[in-house]
């Protein structure tokens, strides 16, 4: 983003900053001073900019990109100490369900961007299993051949990351030379390089990697030298190769629907047809009613509604990202339509009597506060 502001016409009058996690101490404290002295216009940056020693001298917009990525915590936490209240623009290609649930309740103004870039297709996106890696082989074999290149993602970087006790208990496949559930980067790589595809070109790319070793794996990557690309979700966001036409996601049932649909978004940006595989053996039903929804599309508003549907919106004054909340009337999913009604009805009362001390709100505030209680102070009540 930041590369992409400094050369983009018409911002050129414009003082940018970036400041991430990697920021030199001495130029960080720099560019603290100049954003509290309002020298500069327009900061880029990372979960960095969330720290208390991050002032700016008159926030009056925040844009946060992939904003699933951030806590509900670290979001509040932007605008915290902050003498305005900054206009707030969240941008995400899946909405997570927790946000869905705000905009249902009319704090959020929607606009959605359902047209894909000029020249792209659709991902197509299918679920296989342990007895089809003859297949899925082939499939990325002949991905290669036509000069395309393939990720492979993996959910552990290593086979011993987690405890035998922790991993996720699962029928061992007598077929199957991949534990899918549990795979590993560092071991399938070492597989896709000794047994399975030898004569192709494999990377690896993991967050226990250095970062002179991430950035060369990703560069050759992108330089069309590496084939296929054995990763973790380090390549969730921020990756950008459009000859990458094939995606094979092991251990599917470990991600989110989110998480799943960021993954498959690192393919089809460019012209050719695309291919996500969901590898898993698993036979539960919500992880195979997730898979369903993503074969059948590639809306990332509707799979936001979906994921409302199978995990609840989360506590909308609080800050889990999932799970019913205290409803003893409504469904937030089935309801939408009372819903809205409901919030336009509370619209004009607080526009008519936004303290609630009009004599027929009485009982609206006291059952708020039985309700939610010291909550509603996060929302100014």
């Amino acid at each position: 983003h930041y590369s992409t502001l400094i050369n983009m016409p018409g911002l050129d009058s414009l003082r940018v900053a970036l400041l991430t996690g990697s920021t030199r101490a001495a130029e960080r404290r720099n560019i603290l001073a100049a954003l509290a002295a309002g020298e500069i216009d327009l900061l880029v940056g990372t979960h960095a900019v969330l720290t208390e020693d991050v002032v700016f001298a008159n926030l009056v917009l925040a844009i946060t990109d992939e904003q699933h990525r951030f806590g509900v915590r670290q979001r509040i936490g932007l605008f915290s100490g902050e003498k305005s209240s900054p206009h707030v623009l969240v941008m995400s290609a899946t909405p997570i369900p927790r946000s869905l649930a705000l905009v249902l309740y009319g704090d959020l103004d929607v606009s959605v961007v359902d047209e894909l870039p000029a020249g792209r297709q659709p991902i197509a996106t299918y679920t296989a299993r342990s007895a089809d890696w003859p297949r899925v082989l082939g499939l990325v074999r002949k991905r290669v051949e036509l000069g395309q290149q393939v990720y492979v993602i993996c959910p552990l970087k290593y086979a011993d990351e987690t405890d035998d006790d922790e991993k996720i208990s699962h029928d061992v496949k007598a077929d199957s030379p991949v534990e899918l559930v549990n795979s590993a980067a560092e071991a399938v790589f070492e597989w896709l390089q000794k047994e399975a595809l030898p004569d192709l070109r494999s990377g690896l790319l993991h967050g226990g990697m250095k970062d002179r070793e991430k950035n060369a794996a990703l560069m050759s990557f992108r330089a069309g030298e590496t084939q296929i690309l054995v990763a973790t979700t380090v390549v969730e966001v921020g990756v950008d190769n459009p000859n990458a036409t094939l995606m094979l996601i092991l251990g599917a049932e470990r991600f989110g629907l989110s998480q799943l649909h960021q993954l498959r978004g690192r393919i089809g940006r460019g012209s050719e047809a695309s291919v996500c595989v969901l590898m898993s053996d698993t036979d539960r039903e919500l992880a195979r009613e997730r898979f369903k929804v993503l074969c059948r599309s590639n809306d990332g508003f509707y799979l936001a509604e979906q994921d409302l549907r199978l995990r609840g919106p989360g506590d909308l004054f609080g800050v889990r990202q999932h799970g019913i909340p205290e409803f003893r009337l409504a469904n937030l999913y089935t309801d939408q339509d009372l819903l809205r009604a409901a919030t336009a009805e509370a619209r004009q009362i607080m526009s008519a009597d936004p303290d609630l001390t009009l004599p027929e709100n009485s009982q609206l505030l006291r059952g708020l506060d039985a309700a939610f209680g010291e909550r509603l102070t996060h929302i100014g009540l």
